[in-house]
């Protein structure tokens, strides 16, 4: 059995990195120049800025790919036990995510506090409740306003009264192993002891990581080559490129929602409908150096704040980033995003960052997402409706959760179940 991958983002080189370890015949075909997706470090100004994720978490399944690149020497780690700041009434306070930080904390009142507390007396989620809706109605309006909501949908640039639970949080808090109780959930963890794995990073950025996918597959995958039609033959594929015809027995797309649409139209017309329907939101990301010395991991912004910025990442102080930051810009934040220029969002980034922090800040770059993430918002209910071909496969951020540690589980799981199938169709 050959299979056929489209793209060679985090997900497409994982997916190729499993395959080869289970001796599966591969073929991987990426547009762009370089490997990585959105998993992207540059040097500006002699600093490592991320245009993509800005760290990781080394959890067991990105732990064992380091070591199969031999690249455990080149990690490096970040400091976790610094505070996560919400923007609230013009005032950095610290967002409550241990019980310590829970007492302390003047982000909450004593209210809200309390009420956080009657969270076990309710109910699982309903059908076609927000978000936002269940957040309030889990743990009251001043903890899911002002941290829980901007912490979950600021990753996707989405207002939590627009993303349904059952395609988005409820997906998240089934992973982890949430039956009913958020809170006693969260005892129970602290009880018996669980620990999330360590932040790290690699010293010239993520970018290693990718690239180190690619050099130990570059046989296998073609940069610069974009898949430009997908057939049907008898038993299988052809992928069409500029370079040539690829015959290959399964085919498995990695790309964007839209990219995979176009792909796909002449094979299905209704899944070509389906997979238009999943809406992104285009991302802008400011970088900025800066000698504001303040010790956290970050900010967020709740939606319905005065900022023009969704959030900021202080990678100077938990990554040792000397003096750099950065600021996400979201059409929720900045509804002039798609038409502001590259000058236009740094002055935007900065002036916010200094009334923020209240120190100010230089732009060194801006880098602009489109697609950009996806939304999870109400668009999501498109899940429900997507049924693929015989042979064709999902393994993009839309059909799953889009953090790194999720692109490599599911890129493990496709290569498990096609190394089986094709163990038994032997």
């Amino acid at each position: 059995m050959k299979v056929g991958v489209v793209g060679a983002g985090i997900s497409g080189l994982a997916l190729v990195h499993s395959l080869a370890e289970q001796d599966v015949d591969v073929a991987a075909f990426e547009a762009r120049e370089a490997p990585g997706g959105v998993v992207q470090s540059r040097r500006v100004d002699g600093r490592v800025v991320e245009l993509g994720p800005q760290r990781l978490r080394l959890t067991p399944g990105l732990e064992s790919i380091v070591d199969d690149l031999g690249l455990r020497d080149r990690l490096a780690f970040g400091d976790d036990d610094q505070p996560i700041y919400v923007y609230h009434d013009g005032e950095l306070r610290v967002a409550p995510l241990s019980v310590r930080e829970a007492v302390t904390t003047d982000l909450l009142g004593p209210l809200g506090k309390l009420r956080m507390l009657l969270e076990p007396l309710t109910g699982p989620a309903r059908p076609d409740e927000t978000v936002d809706d269940f957040l309030v109605r889990k743990l009251g309006t001043q903890a899911a306003r002002r941290y829980l909501g901007p912490l979950y949908s600021g990753l996707y640039g989405t207002d939590p009264r627009d993303m349904l639970v059952e395609y988005s949080l409820g997906r998240v808090l089934e992973k982890a192993g949430v039956d009913r109780s958020v809170l006693l959930w969260v005892v129970r963890t602290l009880w018996e002891g669980g620990e999330s794995p360590p932040i790290c990073t690699f010293e010239d950025g993520l970018g290693e990581l990718t690239d180190g996918l690619y050099e130990a597959h570059a046989d296998a995958i073609s940069l610069e080559t974009p898949v430009e039609s997908i057939r049907e033959r008898e038993g299988g594929y052809e992928l069409e490129t500029a370079e040539g015809t690829e015959r290959v027995d399964e085919v498995v797309l990695t790309a964007p929602a839209p990219t995979c649409a176009d792909l796909l139209a002449p094979i299905d017309a209704d899944l070509e409908a389906t997979l238009r329907r999943f809406n992104y939101n285009p991302i802008g990301m400011v970088f900025l150096e800066s000698a504001f010395d303040g010790t956290g991991i970050g900010t967020l912004i709740p939606p319905g704040s005065d900022a023009q910025i969704s959030g900021l990442t202080w990678n100077s102080s938990f990554l040792d980033r000397d003096g750099l930051f950065t600021c996400y810009v979201d059409p929720l934040s900045y509804p002039a995003l798609t038409e502001a220029s590259e000058a236009e969002l740094g002055r935007v980034g900065a002036a916010e960052f200094e009334r923020i922090t209240g120190a100010p800040a230089t732009p060194i770059h801006v880098h602009r997402w489109e697609p950009g993430m996806p939304a999870y918002d109400r668009s999501w209910r498109a899940i429900d409706d997507l049924e693929l071909p015989d042979g064709i496969h999902l393994c993009s951020n839309f059909v799953g959760r889009p953090g790194i540690p999720g692109r490599l589980r599911n890129a493990a799981r496709l290569a498990d179940e096609l190394a089986e199938g094709s163990s038994s169709g032997a």
